[in-house]
């Protein structure tokens, strides 16, 4: 069965760094489209980025741009979001999603999602 596990959350001040992970079994990862998605209590997933099979086509919320780098290692099985100059309005449980086919922003779009990991910056 298709597992996404997510790592790298933790606590970090505003201004700090963090790189999260996703590691992927169970598909052919490199045949597919990998996003990051965010959600605070009581909203739904936001998109923050997501990153072609072919490592080059990219796409980033307006909210993340500059600050957020997605990239992926097809020979690990491995989606990165490198997140830096972090700020408290980041604070959300960050998942990774896979899906086939083109690029997406919406998170109905995918059909396979982690379980999550969760990111709080402080003030």
């Amino acid at each position: 069965q298709v597992q996404l596990v997510e790592s790298g959350g933790g606590l970090v001040q505003a201004g700090g760094s963090l790189r999260l992970s996703c590691a992927a079994s169970g598909l052919t990862f490199s045949t597919y489209v990998m996003g990051w998605f965010r959600q605070a209590p009581g909203t739904e997933p936001e998109f923050v980025a997501a990153i072609h099979w072919n490592g080059r086509d990219k796409n980033y919320a307006d909210s993340v741009k500059g600050r957020f780098t997605i990239s992926r290692d097809n020979a690990k099985n491995t989606v990165y979001l490198q997140m830096n100059s972090l700020n408290p309005e980041d604070t959300a449980a960050y998942y990774c999603a896979a899906r086939r086919e083109s690029m997406a922003t919406i998170y109905q779009a995918y059909l396979y999602w982690g379980q999550g990991t969760q990111v709080l910056v402080s003030s």
